[in-house]
Formats: structure tokens, C-alpha cells, sequence
């Protein structure tokens, strides 16, 4: 496997690629979408919903940890989870602008 060249980049591509690597696997935008919907801090139900197993589940909600996108706190002996709003803001406006840089042209390949 080659080696990546990070230092080629600017900061925030290479935000925007950590993001978009986290982003990129459906147990964790499954996570994120259930999550969205309760709209509200989860705690040890997301095994029943995904149907993934426990150890599996607390990989992807590390990653997403990990990049700031959910906050966990603990509640006696589990842990809950929540969408960290600042983080989610800031991705958010990161990939609007990277799509809305794009202005379609009369003629293309």
C-alpha cells in the first residue's frame, strides 16, 4: 500500500477527506441517522435498532467520537450518545460548500 501525502494538501482537504473516510460506511450513517431521529442521547439501544454486534457498534461510535461528530457520557454503567452540534454544523457547512463550488457548464465530457 502506498504511502499518503498528506503535507500535498491543504488543512482543510485533509479534514474534509477524514470526514468524508469516517463518513463512508453505512453502520456509521446508520448510527447518525438514528441518532437524527430520536434527537436525543442514546443509550445501549443502538444493538436492537442495528443489529450489529456490541463490540462492533462501540468500533463505529469510537470513529465517529473521534472526528467530534457524537459527544458519549456516561450514565451509571453505560455509555450515551449524542449528535455534538458544533461538529455537525461544521461538517455540515464544509460539504456545502465543496458541492456548491461546482457550477455546471453548457458543455462537458
Amino acid at each position: 500500500m502506498g504511502v499518503t501525502k498528506t503535507d500535498l494538501f491543504t488543512a482543510q482537504q485533509n479534514q474534509l477527506a477524514t470526514w468524508a473516510k469516517v463518513l463512508g460506511h453505512p453502520a456509521r450513517i446508520a448510527i447518525l441517522q438514528y441518532l437524527l431521529k430520536q434527537n436525543a442521547c442514546v443509550c445501549g439501544s443502538l444493538v436492537d435498532e442495528l443489529g450489529l454486534a456490541q463490540a462492533t457498534i462501540s468500533q463505529h461510535l469510537r470513529e465517529l467520537k473521534d472526528i467530534g461528530l457524537i459527544t458519549g457520557t456516561v450514565e451509571g454503567t453505560s455509555v450515551c450518545y449524542c449528535i455534538e452540534p458544533k461538529a455537525w454544523a461544521k461538517v455540515q457547512i464544509a460539504f456545502e460548500k465543496l458541492f456548491a463550488s461546482y457550477k455546471p457548464i453548457a458543455t462537458c465530457c
